[in-house]
């Protein structure tokens, strides 16, 4: 295989949810550091649009429902152009986990989202002082609870702990002084307010989605001591000394490593970090710059970063959805491609704490290993989808009357990918298709049968643990 197609394989698996053959000819012609450009300057999406989808589904109008919610997001996922636009923002609602449970409104949530797109590949300043203004997190961790007589620490200790800093990089006293600094910095309900586009209910009385208000008679005015400076802080200015820290961008830097190069920091991986702490500050705290370090960098262009992370089960199932060409028209099984997620262990817009989800191999257990398996076997040994049949189309190319079953292990595995196999998993595949007999073709084409015949051995790979591999 050529390594221009690996290496452009192995971005495109970590800066958005894998390529087909199509899309991978396409990247290839920019470059690779153009199409790292373009993915960090994201244009259209050119995303399945809210017309269509609401003429075909009436509970994805109001969004107020977990499940329709997250088969929203998934639509958007499946159809985008801009696949690193919705991974990271995958990123930032695993890193700020917020959570349905205790909203019990997903149009909130998905309000959420689209700060994500709008914000998360600028300044990280701008980012948290979004999120600390962000309805579903003020209700996710009280700070509509937080005021100036009685200070509520929630918001103010998870900023520093699992948001920007980490754990010993602070004190109780700088929580604390943290906490008074957001005080007055709750809701809006907006029940009285005329409806605004999709952001709040379109029912005249029930959920709604909320909006942002600062009351300046609950705001604790007093002089604070945060991280060795003094003054009369709001949160705006807590946040300007979070984001000067190194811890901060150590933090940053470091968990954008583990999400998009590797799950385990080693040596060579903690120099990478360093180079996108100098980023971070050299460019005013900008993710994106962080971000292009990484990408860039010798390290993750290596052999010994591609298959290094486990795939997070939502970027599990759209990457194998979009492969398969599958969910590209409106359709009700979108919701059980949703349902699919929480069977896995991510279920979308329903994080478990405020610590989000345990990653790497975490993500691996007896129950969803088989439903990984299972899922991407049957979509990808479908030979009437449009993916699988290009797929297919690719394997046979140049053949005219069969093809031994080792040349077809390998060019499955190359446009499937290329997907890198240990020897066992090839010979074990390979033992498959010679099971299956050597594919004949009739005038280098196959019928019904061999169709059926590529594609169970298609499923069949998509059941290994490399395909589990990002």
């Amino acid at each position: 295989m050529s390594q221009d197609v690996s290496l452009m394989a192995h971005l495109m698996r970590r800066a958005g949810f894998g390529a087909t053959r199509n899309e991978l000819d396409e990247y290839l012609s920019d470059g690779y550091e153009t199409t790292v450009d373009k993915l960090l300057d994201p244009g259209e999406s050119n995303h399945m649009p809210d017309d269509l989808i609401r003429r075909y589904h009436v509970d994805q109008s109001e969004l107020r429902q977990l499940d329709c919610a997250g088969a929203y997001w998934l639509y958007r996922m499946l159809t985008t152009s801009n696949p690193l636009e919705e991974k990271l923002a995958l990123f930032w609602h695993g890193l700020f986990a917020t959570g349905y449970a205790k909203l019990n409104q997903a149009r909130a949530l998905l309000n959420q989202i689209d700060m994500f797109r709008q914000y998360g590949f600028g300044s990280f300043r701008d980012l948290l002082v979004e999120l600390s203004r962000d309805p579903a997190m003020i209700l996710w961790l009280d700070n509509n609870e937080n005021h100036k007589e009685a200070i509520n620490e929630n918001y103010g200790r998870e900023l520093l702990e699992l948001f920007s800093m980490g754990i010993g990089n602070y004190s109780e006293d700088d929580i604390k002084e943290c906490a008074k600094a957001f005080t007055g910095w709750t809701l809006k309900n907006a029940e009285y307010m005329s409806v605004r586009a999709s952001k709040d209910s379109i029912w005249p009385y029930g959920r709604i989605a909320w909006h942002y208000e600062y009351r300046a008679d609950d705001h604790d005015s007093g002089e604070k001591k945060f991280l060795g400076e003094v003054g009369n802080f709001n949160g705006e200015d807590i946040v300007d000394i979070i984001v000067t820290q190194e811890p901060t961008a150590r933090f940053l830097s470091t968990r954008l490593f583990q999400y998009f190069a590797s799950d385990e920091v080693d040596d060579d991986g903690v120099q990478v970090i360093k180079a996108m702490m100098d980023s971070y500050f050299e460019s005013g705290f900008k993710v994106s710059a962080v971000l292009r370090t990484l990408f860039n960098s010798d390290y993750f262009k290596s052999e010994k970063c591609r298959y290094s992370r486990v795939k997070g089960p939502v970027e599990s199932v759209v990457g194998t959805a979009r492969l398969a060409g599958s969910y590209q028209e409106p359709t009700l099984d979108v919701h059980s491609l949703w349902a699919q997620t929480m069977f896995m262990g991510q279920g979308l817009l329903a994080p478990p704490t405020v610590e989000g989800w345990h990653e790497g191999v975490e993500w691996i257990d007896s129950g969803s290993l088989v439903e990984r398996i299972n899922f991407a076997a049957k979509e990808l040994s479908d030979p009437t989808k449009d993916g699988v049949q290009d797929i297919i189309r690719r394997v046979t190319s140049g053949y005219r009357d069969f093809i031994h079953a080792e040349n077809l292990v390998d060019s499955c595995l190359d446009f499937m990918g290329p997907i890198q196999v240990g020897a066992n998993t090839r010979e074990g595949l390979i033992e498959f298709a010679e099971s299956q007999g050597n594919l004949q073709l009739k005038n280098g084409k196959t019928d019904q049968d061999g169709s059926a015949q590529v594609a169970r051995l298609i499923g069949m790979i998509a059941s290994t643990q490399e395909y589990q591999l990002a």
